[in-house]
């Protein structure tokens, strides 16, 4: 949501802002639509000062045991008159607001111009990229043929091959773009949660809190997933949305509350199923886990005073690189350009992790001040010591980091010439000890290209 005020101060300002990011010129409309809400407004105002009086100039009159028809008559008149404007008013403010809550948040000025994600500017890198850690080891007959050749295999197709990555089994239950994991691969999953909560909570400062993911209407917009992008959502009945990410519930924790300036900034984690219908990426990343409807993540929300939030998304995205650095996996960290950043966020860094069998880096976790733009839709505000009136709070949203892409980055840069996967030293407390997830001797127990799992089922 953007402030009104702002827009008539500076309309040129308001409109280069949004240019950077290929919107078209708006202020000058808003101005206009504003400026007759306002006299009309005015307007309103005055027939309620002109009602009181008369109103007070009837009672006398009738005190006075005077005649007062044409007084009544003249407040009859005004009450039809204000409920004509008060429907007009309705209705303007409607219009302004559905337009206000449809344009982005404006980019902070350090933010580069640009079209897409070819215009973002990498701003570090950590570690190698590599074909994976272990792909020098030595030949082994039961390895897939690829291993042979010294190319890493695909997540799903290592995954398949150990008999723990089902998913046929999962387009059968569900459809596509869903997955099913299991033995090893899905403690591996678990494992990976528990580490990244635990270090976001005893070494980063994180309050862990477990939120519903089930949100309403209210909650949706005030974050911004509502009204744009109702077609990325799934809904649950007339009432409910499940949540994409649990920065909306985490977010919400301020909503339409009042925070006394010397409590912030507040610092808020969660690990959360999340679930998105992925609407605009019909044909992307069809193969595998890296995009799917229905997937974990870990996330960050802080919440601070204005001066803080440039600084703590420094902060933040420093603890989402941790989590990487600790798993030793390759990655870069780009500052996005304009055009190429989220509906609600003014500067954005993303983490994009080396991902061996595409020979390419992809992203896993995206960080955001989002400024006071979901504070303004939702009401968070903040009260400083000493000074009248009430401000906005910031709030800032980071994966840190998503579980699917990041055991999809560990099975791939940790896999052996042999097919099995080494264990990342950091995850092993999580694994009971163990260091390997062993490729299998035989082909025999694999999920079959029918779709037909490792398991047996018995007793239905």
């Amino acid at each position: 949501m953007h402030n009104i005020a702002a827009i008539r101060q500076d309309p040129d300002a308001f409109d280069a802002a949004l240019g950077k990011r290929g919107i078209d010129p708006v202020a000058e409309e808003i101005i206009v639509r504003d400026r007759k809400r306002r006299a009309d407004l005015t307007a309103l105002e005055h027939h309620r000062a002109t009602r009181s009086r008369l109103s007070k100039e009837i009672a006398e009159a009738k005190k006075a045991a005077k005649e007062a028809d044409n007084l009544e008559a003249e407040v009859r008149a005004l009450k039809k008159d204000m409920e004509a404007i008060e429907k007009i008013l309705e209705t303007q403010t409607s219009a302004l607001n559905d337009t206000l809550m449809t344009l982005p948040n404006l980019p902070d000025a350090d933010v580069p111009e640009g079209r897409d994600e070819a215009d973002n500017v990498e701003i570090r890198r950590h570690g190698e990229p590599t074909l994976g850690k272990y792909l020098g080891g030595t030949d082994s007959s039961s390895a897939p043929t690829a291993h042979a050749g010294f190319d890493p295999l695909a997540h799903d197709d290592l995954g398949r091959y150990l008999g723990m990555m089902h998913l046929d089994t999962a387009a059968a239950l569900a459809g596509t773009r869903f997955s099913m994991l299991s033995g090893d691969l899905a403690r591996l999953e678990r494992a990976l949660g528990n580490f990244m909560i635990d270090l976001h909570t005893t070494e980063h400062g994180y309050c862990e809190v477990s939120p519903p993911a089930l949100v309403n209407s209210d909650t949706m917009t005030g974050t911004g997933q509502l009204p744009k992008f109702a077609d990325d959502l799934f809904r649950a009945g007339d009432r409910f949305w499940l949540i994409p990410t649990a920065e909306v519930p985490l977010t919400s924790i301020v909503a339409k509350n009042i925070t006394d300036e010397d409590a912030l900034p507040f610092r808020f984690t969660a690990w959360t199923p999340c679930f998105r219908s992925e609407a605009g990426a019909a044909g992307r990343d069809t193969k595998g886990i890296l995009r799917v409807h229905q997937f974990s993540k870990v996330e960050m929300v802080s919440i601070t005073t204005p001066e803080q939030s440039h600084d703590e998304l420094e902060r933040m995205t420093s603890c989402a690189e941790t989590v990487l650095k600790k798993l030793q996996l390759p990655f870069r960290t780009m500052l996005l350009c304009a055009g190429d950043m989220g509906f609600g966020a003014r500067k954005t860094y993303d983490i994009e992790v080396w991902v061996p069998s595409q020979h390419t880096y992809r992203e896993i976790s995206s960080c955001s001040n989002c400024g006071d733009f979901q504070a303004r839709r939702m009401g968070g505000r903040l009260r400083r010591k000493g000074v009248k009136g009430t401000d906005f709070v910031h709030s800032l949203n980071g994966s840190g980091l998503a579980v699917g892409r990041t055991l999809l980055a560990v099975i791939e840069n940790y896999q052996t010439k042999q097919g099995d996967i080494v264990i990342p030293d950091v995850l092993r407390p999580y694994m009971r000890g163990q260091e390997v997830i062993a490729a299998p001797s035989a082909v025999a127990g694999n999920e079959s290209g029918s779709g037909t799992p490792s398991w047996q089922v018995s007793g239905r």
